[in-house]
């Protein structure tokens, strides 16, 4: 089965080639559990995004929540915020001086990794799930495609990955959205940097904090236990690991 719907701000894909594991119907649960997959994304985007004026994140950004009264969820989401901001050596920040508190580079891969394991927590065991070009995926070999970072309809690698994920960071989607939490600058250092990790979460974030240290972040997100790296620079060097997935 599949299913598209728009959450966070983009489209996000859910492909399910194996039926659950309940014996019941095939197609019946595979569509339960998709329905529980997509109401977890909406919840999560209606508690934590900074562009909700009642979420959990915005009260907290005006101050109106203590830190003893927030939820588990959120006390996760801001522990590994801060894990990356000390790892990247202050790059990955998700409070910027005029910005206010947004978490949003971590939320999508935490989120959409939680919702993998849902899946998997269902009898799910194969499948494909897409955020906006973030991928985690299990059961079988799936090829994931890594887009060009100057021509929409090239891409510049394939890769193939079981029971893993990947994630890109690049400037062609939002432009120079991603700024070094150290300066407060747009990171122009890089075009683009892909990292395969176990989880999303791991990937999605080491992407991010990765870009934002501009091109001294391709040896820092490689030498990330399990991290395998793709990345392109500002002069169009490309840059692989030994380990990194690439289809035959």
């Amino acid at each position: 089965m599949r299913r598209v719907e728009h959450i966070m701000g983009l489209p996000i894909s859910l492909r399910i080639d194996a039926p659950d594991a309940d014996g019941g119907d095939p197609a019946g649960g595979a569509s339960v559990a998709a329905d529980r997959v997509f109401a977890w994304l909406r919840e999560v985007d209606a508690r934590f995004s900074p562009f909700i004026a009642d979420s959990e994140v915005s009260r907290l950004g005006r101050g109106e929540l203590e830190p003893h009264g927030l939820s588990a969820d959120l006390v996760e989401v801001l522990d590994l915020c801060e894990e990356y901001r000390v790892a990247s050596g202050g790059a990955f920040q998700v409070r910027l001086p005029g910005r206010g508190l947004d978490p949003c580079a971590m939320v999508k891969g935490w989120a959409v990794q939680r919702a993998a394991e849902l899946l998997l927590a269902e009898g799910v065991t194969t499948f494909c799930l897409n955020a906006g070009g973030d991928v985690v995926s299990a059961g079988r070999q799936w090829r994931v495609g890594v887009r060009h970072p100057e021509q929409a309809d090239r891409l510049c690698a394939v890769l193939e990955i079981t029971d893993g994920a990947v994630a890109t960071s690049g400037r062609y989607e939002r432009g120079d959205h991603i700024l070094d939490g150290r300066t407060g600058r747009p990171a122009t250092g890089l075009l683009s940097l892909t990292v395969v990790a176990p989880s999303l979460t791991e990937a999605d974030a080491t992407a991010t904090a990765a870009f934002a240290m501009g091109a001294d972040g391709i040896d820092w997100a490689a030498a990330r236990e399990g991290c395998e790296v793709f990345a392109v620079d500002a002069e169009r060097r490309v840059f692989r690991t030994s380990g990194f997935p690439v289809a035959a």
